[in-house]
């Protein structure tokens, strides 16, 4: 059956493809990695701490799950994934690039070691996973998607996280690239920009009294997000129904950068 002559909701569905999530174990990542399990994908779960619970959650869906215990900050965890999540899941369709730090100071007092792990984790090593991931894409010959997380930080300068704002606002430009050079191969690159969520990178702002009010105050819906708000935009770019957006971020925000 052709794409034309499917019905709508089929092209969402993931029977059959593999995910690579990282950052899997909790929050955003797990979410996502739920998301794309309950779409009808295998996932391979990338961590540098236990994923047992995602896995466990998985595997209620009837889904196969493998579970890759790896540091992005050691750049030689890159092809140990692709080759592990090939090896157990037999290829890899779809890539989350969720893995992320964030080191706050206040610019005068922000240190080379909180700038490097950041830049390592979030931009390096991010790129160089897209590149081993799109290398077993183009070799499988059935294309694939790729999705990187992004941030409102990508738009915007933020307060005393230099090395987090240089690095998301290097996703947005690397999931242009990337989308530039891997469409010819039936890749698509897209991202997703997270407004202001519930998860660990968060939990000072949201235990700042003031703080936590000055953000609810400029978020039309009212809330911080969750980690459920996620998953329909994963599920959409990591299929079918997605096949000819190329090089975009999409904000998943609340309405913050509408304000």
């Amino acid at each position: 059956m052709t794409k034309a002559n499917r019905m709508i909701l089929d092209q969402f569905k993931l029977n059959g493809k593999v995910a690579i999530v990282t950052g899997a174990s909790r929050g955003l990542g797990q979410g996502m990695a739920l998301g794309l399990a309950e779409a009808g994908a295998d996932v391979a779960l990338v961590a540098s701490t236990a994923t047992e619970e995602a896995a466990r959650k998985i595997r209620v869906l009837g889904r196969r799950v493998c579970q890759i215990q790896a540091n992005l900050l050691d750049p030689g965890a890159v092809p140990r994934i692709v080759d592990a999540a090939v090896k157990e899941l037999g290829g890899i369709d779809i890539l989350v690039n969720n893995a992320g730090i964030i080191r706050r100071a206040p610019l005068l007092e922000f240190t080379e070691t909180d700038w490097d792990e950041v830049i390592q984790v979030n931009q390096k090593s991010l790129f160089f996973l897209s590149q081993a991931a799109a290398v077993q894409m183009v070799k499988q010959g059935r294309g694939g998607k790729i999705i990187n997380i992004a941030s409102m930080l990508s738009f915007q300068g933020g307060i005393r996280v230099p090395s987090y704002t240089a690095s998301k606002s290097a996703v947005m430009g690397l999931t242009r690239i990337l989308a530039n050079e891997l469409a010819p191969h039936g890749i698509n690159v897209n991202a997703i920009a997270p407004g202001y969520m519930q998860t660990d990178n968060t939990a000072a702002l949201r235990a700042d009294a003031k703080r936590n009010a000055e953000i609810l105050a400029r978020i039309p819906a009212g809330r911080w997000g969750s980690p459920e708000d996620l998953q329909g935009a994963a599920v959409f770019l990591a299929s079918a129904a997605s096949d000819y957006m190329h090089g975009y971020t999409i904000a998943v925000d609340g309405g913050w950068l509408a304000r």
